[in-house]
């Protein structure tokens, strides 16, 4: 009697480009959290100019690799590894993010009871453990990018009518329907993807997961917030903040603009005349918030872990005193370690701290002015950052 194949439930699809260190720490964060599910990681390179393909073949030689010779695109990118792709569900995943080793394992649950799955996003949170509030999202109307450009949606945080740009019917910590999710955490099932055409390869990056979410709905499909697992997005590591990128943003919002909600006449120009306006107000306020934003300069280091090797060397790598603790016994010390004018950094080596403890800590210790970096396991470098707005620092350990 012939047997019958099962299909592989799950592939998680990384597009990475010039990202080398936040994807070494993403993969390894992925595939602790597939251990117990059929599954596959694609990682597709978008013709990155740093390392990442060298490490990935030296690394993780038994993780699928597709090189681009050229950068084309994020909707293109995750298209063609999409396309290779074996699961019943993908996750299209950013390489600058760190799942949790349950992650998988509660999605794919909560997607199994649903009738009209569409698209499923998770919490965010940055590199400071922050809530990360484009993890739920509306559609961006006309109304709705102004409440959001003029900054309306945050004097009613959760009105229907002000605040539909971040969805904010609907808490952080509540899982329920919302129209839009972001293109960091995009997990759905691979037939449904490939009905709707995956992402417009017409938006080369920014509205693309706009429009998939969009689509998805129109197709009848129901799009999920699901906030029982966080993930960390270090966000913006792939781009810069300059005037392309601005351009980019630009033209993506122009894109989904015309192909969803053109309408003839004054209203079209009002809308491309607002959005220039508004976007030029929005970037000019970001890049002035940047330079008057002070770089912390960590003053002393707190290293949880148990390796007083690794202590030793992050010390003379530093020239700082670097403070050895037990997780497992003072995980609560860092309440009542307090600044005192002091900008403290606290190190997680993963070598015995799970993914999962190290996102939970973070959420922990949010606010505390406390800023976090991560060891990855097995790995001769130190990654974090220390708000959404900042593109990360990478310390390397000789």
């Amino acid at each position: 009697m012939a047997s019958i194949s099962k299909k592989m439930q799950l592939s998680v699809i990384i597009l990475n480009y010039n990202v080398r260190y936040f994807l070494e720490l993403c993969i390894l964060s992925v595939q602790n959290a597939l251990v117990e599910i059929d599954s596959e990681i694609i990682v597709i390179d978008n013709n990155s100019q740093d390392d990442s393909c060298e490490m990935m073949k030296t690394r993780f030689p038994n993780v699928k690799l597709i090189q681009n010779s050229d950068n084309v695109g994020f909707s293109k990118g995750n298209n063609i590894a999409v396309a290779q792709a074996k699961g019943e569900y993908i996750c299209v995943l950013n390489p600058d993010t760190v799942v949790a080793e349950d992650t998988f394992i509660k999605i794919l649950a909560f997607a199994q009871r649903q009738k009209k799955l569409g698209i499923i996003g998770c919490k965010l949170i940055d590199g400071s453990g922050n809530f990360l509030p484009e993890s739920k999202r509306g559609v961006p109307t006309p109304w709705v990018a102004f409440t959001k450009i003029a900054g309306i949606y945050k004097l009613f945080p959760k009105s229907k009518l002000f605040d539909q740009y971040y969805a904010g019917h609907l808490g952080e910590n509540q899982t329920g329907k919302v129209d839009i999710l972001v293109g960091a955490f995009m997990f759905m099932k691979r037939d449904l993807y490939l009905e709707v055409g995956g992402f417009d390869e017409d938006c080369f990056m920014y509205s693309d997961d706009v429009d998939l979410s969009y689509v998805v709905t129109k197709k009848g499909k129901s799009n999920f917030y699901f906030h029982e697992t966080t993930v960390i997005h270090y966000k913006g590591e792939s781009t810069v903040k300059d005037g392309t990128y601005m351009k980019r943003f630009q033209e993506s919002m122009n894109f989904f603009y015309k192909k969803h909600l053109k309408s003839n006449g004054l209203g079209s120009v009002f809308f491309s005349i607002f959005m220039k306006t508004g976007i030029l107000f929005f970037f000019s306020i970001r890049k002035l918030k940047n330079q008057t934003q002070q770089k912390l300069v960590p003053t002393t280091y707190h290293l949880y872990s148990t390796s007083t090797e690794l202590q030793n060397k992050l010390a003379l790598l530093l020239q700082k005193k670097v403070t050895l603790h037990n997780f497992k016994t003072e995980k609560g010390l860092i309440s009542s370690l307090g600044t005192n004018n002091q900008s403290i950094e606290i190190i997680l080596d993963n070598e015995f701290i799970s993914f999962r403890e190290c996102i939970s800590f973070f959420e922990f210790a949010k606010n505390s002015g406390f800023t976090f970096k991560i060891k990855p396991q097995n790995a001769n470098f130190i990654v974090g950052s220390n708000n959404s707005n900042d593109r990360g620092e990478v310390i390397k350990i000789e």
